[in-house]
């Protein structure tokens, strides 16, 4: 079973502008017999949206 949950939030430390992502991941592998293997790898995608379209702006 993968449960994934993903939180994101902006931070501002002076003029800067951040994107915090955090994103908590939990895999595991069960074999009654033979090997298992969980994995933990992520793909992450970002896109940059055109300004005025949206709320995907910093």
């Amino acid at each position: 079973m993968t449960r994934t949950r993903v939180k994101s939030f902006r931070r501002r430390i002076g003029k800067n502008h951040y994107l915090v992502i955090q994103i908590y991941q939990l895999a595991n592998a069960h074999a009654d017999s033979g090997n298992a293997l969980a994995s933990n790898a992520l793909n992450i995608k970002f896109t940059k949206q055109r300004k005025g379209k949206g709320k995907g702006r910093l």
